[in-house]
């Protein structure tokens, strides 16, 4: 299956002390002979010293590069290895540059490219439709990663003699690193889940964000003072647009000092805080790595002081320029540092702060605008003596870290933090949420970041996103729009804009435009309670059982299809839909001018509603759907069972206080089953407490339960469900009856609408926290006939027969 070291490319060179007295003696001697001087420019300077440009990279210990080779017998199709704008599988290198995995500042990056972005996870997953499996080269260093697809004869004693001349498919990979150790991990699997299992396991588990941080975000750079910022909130409302965090720019600061507020433009940065808490809402501002050299600043001064900072190869500190000018970088390598840097958000240290204010972590790569690629150079010296090429990609890492874990600490360890970052690595799905950086306003962008998300998905980075609309340039109506219900179902959604774009609020494009928008972010409202349940599966360390009739649950809101589909070899290579879930597919429109798109329904004995019109369709086959302006294909999977709040509200902190729906989807066997996620949103008590509520909707035989999923929940709450809707029976209910711990059994009026038939029961104030079941009575078979729509009401509670009936029930 794998086979490590096939093609004899390991190789590893051990770190070298700098030449001591006697080299250095015979060094200069043969610097100094024409054959010295040969030797130098050949060999002793490729070896100790490089020249990039105007810079010079001198190697302290000598080259120190590793590398070794794998061999996936059986595998051709392979994914991960993010950040690339590319597609969601690799392509085959040979033709050309292999996959850089070195974190850079890359100004409106190219399409379709094998160079760096702003992170790296060093995960390749390899599937087949019996077998998946990962391979992870934990190495931080500058590394490149070749493809290549090939057929090849099996291994010996693989196969029967007379099937040798029998070809299989194999994928070679090659890993090559500038420095560090050979530290591989090969992932057995022997599934999609068991592999993003054992990965998770080794890496960590996505942290559950707060519930504000799943809802929109308003961003731009910048806004311009307190009276724009509390414009364009009062928009939102004015719209009747839900929103949760405005977000502020490096204009905020004074003269670009990172933990500061510019006295002109932000004179009451608490009061403006307070105006958002006011309304729910919160503010987020960003903080980069680099400090302003500044001898008058007394965050420079402490960092100076402590040691806090990264230094050149000379022992002194490096200096290096960003957006303040000439600046210095902090060590984040350093855990006296991260420490340091993590009590500078304390409320006390950072004036104009309150426990509102979240963090966004920006130009991490580390970015330097004078310096070789953009970047730190790779013999800058960190803490412990250690030179920046053996560490670069960890750098955004360990500032995501002590910036994630400073928010923990203001709270006395009682929140759970907010932070953006746009540098990554393997684990920083423990810390927060990650974006695809400086994108432009272009359909070619909007195609390609679903395809980065879901490499980052595989890589279990679950909480991603891209800007909507483009960070460069200003998008057309009708492309900021597709871009909208794009994100809308992605996890990270946030608009964001650069300096000296047009303004592009929700509002500003006309009343069709706007009404769209706002339709598509009220959706994803309405959906947070479905999303928030799956952060908490991702979340968790352990995965629910496999159920009869149903699936397990891969612990990833945001996954390709393959992973939900592992047998089905046409899901391989899509890369323009996804599954949020085990229970929707979404296939968002990404080219202008579309009326009809063709959407992959997977799964030949699967049934597939459409969410906006409970229309089935049989799976197994590709459907060609007509489109508009204001759709955007999602269906629901049936066996599932999806909760939704019944609106949206103006924000999130308004949407928990309203009632569910709950829909449900019936399979081809008239199963179905699903679960709802509560805590308070916001706090560590449903680890330290267990303040939580997990339950589970389960329709078998015509019942549907709602019933405890843990016995450890202790969270009360009073969240009740509304309404009730169960797609695909074949036929109209005689009846439906209620039963309800502690309550009088009933009759539930109810409506049918025959095209789909669909069951919708309304009127309902059944507690999620309580056992209650729902029986459904006659005609009770999966319905995939589209008939014409009709549809009637039913209201039993005044039938002298069905009065009778449920007293007959109440007394059993």
């Amino acid at each position: 299956m794998v086979t490590f070291n096939s093609k004899g490319k390991l190789w590893f060179e051990t770190l070298q002390d700098p030449p001591g007295f006697l080299a250095v003696f015979f060094f200069f001697l043969l610097m100094f002979t024409p054959f010295g001087s040969e030797l130098h420019d050949d060999h002793a300077h490729l070896l100790w010293k490089e020249t990039f440009r105007q810079f010079e990279d001198i190697k302290a210990n000598g080259p120190s590069s590793i590398g070794s080779d794998l061999c996936l017998h059986g595998f051709s199709h392979v994914y991960g290895l993010p950040e690339h704008a590319d597609g969601l599988q690799l392509r085959d290198t040979s033709d050309g540059d292999p996959y850089r995995l070195y974190n850079l500042d890359v100004f409106a990056y190219d399409l379709y490219s094998r160079l760096g972005l702003y992170g790296s996870v060093p995960l390749l997953v390899a599937h087949r439709p019996d077998r998946t499996v990962g391979v992870f080269w934990l190495n931080a260093s500058e590394t490149f990663v070749n493809v290549g697809y090939s057929m090849s004869a099996p291994p010996d004693g693989q196969t029967p003699a007379l099937k040798r001349r029998q070809m299989e498919p194999q994928t070679d990979v090659h890993w090559l690193s500038e420095s560090g150790v050979i530290d591989c991990v090969v992932l057995l699997g022997p599934g999609p889940q068991q592999l993003f299992t054992q990965y998770a396991q080794m890496t960590g588990y996505q942290a559950l964000p707060p519930l504000f941080a799943l809802g929109y975000h308003q961003s731009r750079w910048n806004y311009d003072d307190e009276a724009d910022v509390k414009a364009v909130d009062a928009g939102f409302d004015r719209h009747d647009i839900p929103y949760d965090v405005i977000w502020l720019d490096i204009e905020h600061t004074e003269g670009k000092r990172y933990f500061t507020w510019d006295s002109a433009l932000f004179p009451e940065p608490a009061n403006l805080q307070r105006h958002l808490e006011e309304r729910k809402r919160k503010l987020v501002v960003i903080t980069d790595p680099h400090i302003k050299i500044d001898p008058g600043w007394w965050l420079s001064n402490e960092a100076r002081n402590g040691g806090h900072f990264v230094k050149n190869r000379d022992g002194q500190i490096y200096e290096g320029s960003c957006w303040p000018g000439n600046s210095n970088y902090l060590d984040f390598s350093s855990p006296d540092t991260r420490a340091w840097y993590s009590r500078c958000f304390s409320l006390d240290k950072y004036k104009g702060s309150t426990p509102s204010l979240f963090v966004w972590n920006d130009m991490n790569e580390p970015s330097v605008f004078d310096g070789p690629e953009q970047t730190m150079p790779k013999d800058a010296v960190h803490y412990g003596r250690w030179e920046h090429r053996e560490l670069h990609n960890l750098y955004g890492f360990y500032q995501h870290m002590a910036t994630a874990e400073g928010l923990i600490t203001r709270s006395g360890g009682l929140e759970r933090p907010f932070v953006l970052s746009r540098s990554f690595f393997a684990g920083s799905q423990r810390l927060g949420a990650v974006w695809t950086g400086d994108n432009v306003a272009s359909w070619e962008y909007l195609s390609i970041s679903i395809p980065m998300l879901l490499s980052l998905s595989v890589t279990g980075i679950a909480f991603c996103g891209a800007d909507v609309g483009g960070f460069f340039q200003d998008p057309e109506p009708e492309l900021l729009l597709r871009w909208y219900q794009a994100a809308a179902l992605q996890p990270f959604f946030r608009g964001h804009s650069a300096k000296g774009t047009k303004r592009r609020e929700p509002w500003l494009f006309g009343e069709k435009v706007t009404a769209a928008i706002r339709t598509a972010i009220q959706q994803r409202y309405c959906l947070l309670p479905y999303w928030y349940t799956l952060f908490h599966l991702a979340h968790t360390t352990g995965l629910p059982p496999l159920r009869k009739g149903y699936r397990s649950f891969y612990p990833n809101p945001h996954r390709p299809l393959w992973v939900e589909f592992p047998g089905e070899q046409s899901t391989f290579g899509v890369d323009h839909q996804y599954m949020i879930g085990g229970a929707l597919l979404a296939s968002p429109v990404t080219d202008p001018g579309v009326q009809e798109v063709r959407v992959l329904l997977p799964g030949s004995d699967e049934v597939w509603y459409e969410v906006h019109t409970a229309k089935a369709h049989k799976g197994g086959r590709t459907l060609r759907l007509p489109v508009t302006l204001d759709t955007v294909p999602v269906f629901q999977r049936g066996g599932s069972v999806v909760c939704r709040s019944t609106g949206s509200g103006s924000c999130t902190a308004e949407q928990q206080q309203l009632p569910l729906s709950i829909t449900v989807a019936l399979n081809s066997e008239g199963l179905a089953d699903g679960e709802l996620y509560l805590d308070d949103g916001h706090s560590f008590g449903y680890r330290d407490r267990k303040a939580f509520c997990l339950r589970r909707f389960s329709l078998l035989s015509g019942r549907l339960l709602c019933r405890s999923r843990s016995e450890e929940g202790t969270f009360d709450c009073n969240v009740i469900i509304q309404s009730v809707t169960v797609l695909g029976l074949k036929s109209k209910p005689s009846t439906v009856v209620l039963h309800a711990s502690g309550a009088r059994d009933s009759f539930a009026a109810f409506e049918w609408t025959e095209s789909c038939g669909m069951l919708t029961v309304n009127r309902l104030k059944l507690r999620v926290a309580m056992d209650w079941e729902m029986e459904i009575h006659e005609g009770y078979h999966v319905n995939v006939n589209n008939s014409a729509t009709s549809s009637t009401v039913f209201d039993l509670s005044m039938d002298p027969k069905h009065q009778e009936n449920e007293d007959s029930i109440r007394k059993q």
